[in-house]
């Protein structure tokens, strides 16, 4: 089936009413963390003066992807935390900024200075209160995370992945990594069952054979994976690599993939290379242009290295 990306400029609870019922496979998105970055843009989420008002417009958005994912669909977010600052600043922040400083105290809306305000833990039990089920909280683990000068505490060089479903059954495609103790104990006996394969690369007969020996597992919950760049003004940008096992496991080919919060244009780019269709969601119209632009240029480079490859072959 072929794939098609869409992405729409908008408020993404109003664009998300105007999505038919049950209609989206899987939704992988990030949305903007909690007072970290100024999008500069009206109606944006990520600046509301408390944490709870951040998990309100949160779960005003999700409440919508519920609403559009089909009964076995799976949502997947990422989200890193926050710390608290001081109360003493005016609104300084950064790529590298750690705390975003703001006006009202930590203690006046329920923080405590120096302290991380929990925003995925608070996030993750807002929505199983509203009936999502948390299959599994998985590690993003940052190899290359960016140097902290802080004295008093341990560098953060992770953020989470939260995988909900909506029902008890759903899609799921399992998804397999090289074991580390080939022909030991981790060994699966029920190999070759549907939708089990996740490398493509690998000849499935191979994969299934080498299941039974111990060669594969089941994927683990910490992923080990660089952070990704943009050059572009959305410096905020999740590596591709990031993304690939959750739309390999949650959407069939030629399903459909949502993104609330496209900014970039990432997940559109990995769909479109792993043959999903795509329906994205951006408020900032200049962040629109971006993803446009960089959706562009990879199938320019995937048309460019499929030619290569073809006259590879024939010389």
């Amino acid at each position: 089936m072929e794939s098609r990306t869409r992405i729409a400029t908008g408020d993404a609870p109003n664009v998300l009413r105007q999505i038919p019922r049950q209609s989206i496979h899987t939704c992988v998105t990030s949305p903007p963390y909690w007072l970290v970055r100024d999008y500069e843009v009206d109606g944006q989420i990520g600046l509301e003066p408390t944490p709870q008002g951040y998990i309100d417009h949160l779960i005003q958005v999700f409440n919508e992807v519920r609403r559009t994912l089909r009964n076995d669909g799976t949502c997947w977010v990422v989200l890193g935390d926050t710390y608290f600052g001081s109360g003493k600043g005016a609104g300084s922040h950064g790529p590298r900024k750690e705390t975003f400083q703001f006006f009202r105290k930590p203690t006046e809306i329920g923080g405590t200075v120096k302290s991380l305000a929990l925003i995925p833990e608070r996030f993750a039990i807002a929505m199983t209160d509203r009936g999502w089920i948390l299959r599994n909280v998985i590690i993003w683990h940052k190899p290359n995370a960016i140097p902290t000068s802080v004295k008093d505490r341990f560098t953060v060089d992770y953020e989470f992945l939260f995988f909900f479903v909506k029902e008890r059954k759903y899609y799921f495609e399992r998804q397999l990594e090289k074991s580390r103790y080939p022909g030991g104990k981790h060994v699966h006996k029920r190999p070759g069952s549907k939708g089990e394969l996740i490398n493509r690369t690998v000849n499935p007969t191979y994969l299934a054979r080498n299941v039974v020996t111990g060669e594969f597992r089941n994927k683990r919950c910490v992923w080990k994976i660089p952070t990704g760049r943009c050059m572009d003004a959305h410096f905020a940008v999740y590596p591709e690599e990031l993304i690939e096992t959750p739309i390999r496991a949650g959407c069939p080919e030629g399903g459909i993939v949502l993104d609330p919060f496209c900014g970039a244009g990432t997940t559109a780019i990995v769909c479109e290379r792993l043959g999903r269709s795509f329906l994205g969601i951006e408020l900032n119209p200049a962040y629109v242009e971006i993803a446009k632009r960089r959706i562009r240029e990879a199938r320019e480079q995937s048309a460019y290295t499929s030619t290569n490859r073809r006259q590879a072959r024939q010389s």
